[in-house]
């Protein structure tokens, strides 16, 4: 799928570079990354620890900054991101037609990051999969 990328940052606790697979939800020509799994994903806790610096690979390798987007304005973003990724639906309790209130209500429990683009290459060069 188009929307599919690779997310590759440095573990917190191997230092090793792991790679996870994601769906990329555009919104307001920003992009973004949503936790369906929520606060204890393993790669939130790798980006939180890594301070946003991370590589996405769909086709060609793109340095990023991830900024971790305020509960305040993540419902319409989640919104986007469950039209978009229809695999998440199981994940996050809310039906992607509900009203707006209905995100707000669980958008602290849902991380979403801003992906920026960065100038410098954050990542070592050993790599793990899905860790």
């Amino acid at each position: 799928m188009k929307r599919l990328a690779t997310l590759e940052v440095v573990g917190r606790r191997s230092g090793r570079v792991i790679s996870f697979p994601l769906v990329v939800a555009d919104y307001q020509r920003e992009r973004y990354l949503v936790a369906m799994l929520g606060e204890n994903a393993n790669w939130v806790r790798n980006v939180r620890a890594a301070k946003g610096r991370a590589v996405l690979r769909h086709g060609r390798r793109e340095t990023v900054r991830l900024e971790e987007v305020e509960p305040a304005v993540r419902a319409p973003i989640l919104r986007r991101y469950l039209a978009m990724a229809p695999g998440a639906r199981p994940h996050i309790p809310v039906d992607r037609h509900a009203p707006s209130q209905d995100f707000e209500r669980i958008a602290a429990r849902v991380p979403v990051f801003r992906v920026t683009a960065s100038p410098s290459s954050p990542l070592a060069t050993t790599t793990v999969s899905g860790q």
